[in-house]
């Protein structure tokens, strides 16, 4: 899934854990359910166009690439300040697997080319797990430019449900 994605559902996570439970225990929650959110959403992805691979000579893939990373940044500066916590712990596993988990895994590939890597220490492979055993089922669109308009559906349903409950 985009940023805004997950950013919209963790908005909508900490809305819901504010209005639901009390302190302590809206913060607790909307930590614990942020965080596992990303890893459902993540598991969801195989139904949006979101290719593994940077496509820099597909004008479709640099436009749309453009108009959500820009949506991204709105978004989180939009929902911000009243919905920091929600917005850290559901990137949580993305800033742990991009900026910690994987330059360690570059940097012994690096050191030792030949060297055989006998586990992939990663937090999306919870996504996997639910993707390969619970969603097997879902067709795979992540090469498909449709699948634009799945996340443009999940992103419009995550922004109506939060104008509602603001």
């Amino acid at each position: 899934m985009e940023s805004i994605t997950h950013n919209l559902a963790a908005v909508l996570i900490q809305i819901l854990c504010f209005n639901i439970f009390f302190y302590p225990l809206n913060i607790i929650f909307t930590i614990i359910f942020a965080f596992l959110s990303h890893f459902l959403s993540d598991a969801f992805s195989k139904l949006t166009y979101h290719t593994p691979e940077a496509m820099k000579n597909d004008k479709f893939w640099i436009t749309w690439h453009i108009i959500i990373y820009t949506a991204s940044i709105v978004t989180f500066i939009i929902f911000f300040l009243p919905f920091w916590l929600g917005m850290l712990f559901v990137n949580l596993p993305d800033i742990i697997d991009w900026f910690i988990l994987r330059p360690i895994k570059n940097k012994k590939k690096r050191e030792s080319p030949d060297a055989i890597i006998k586990k992939n220490y990663s937090m999306h492979q919870i996504s996997d797990w639910i993707r390969i055993k619970i969603l097997f089922w879902l067709p795979d669109l992540t090469y498909k430019k449709y699948g634009v308009i799945t996340e443009l559906i999940m992103i419009g349903f995550f922004s109506s449900l939060i104008y509602l409950f603001i």
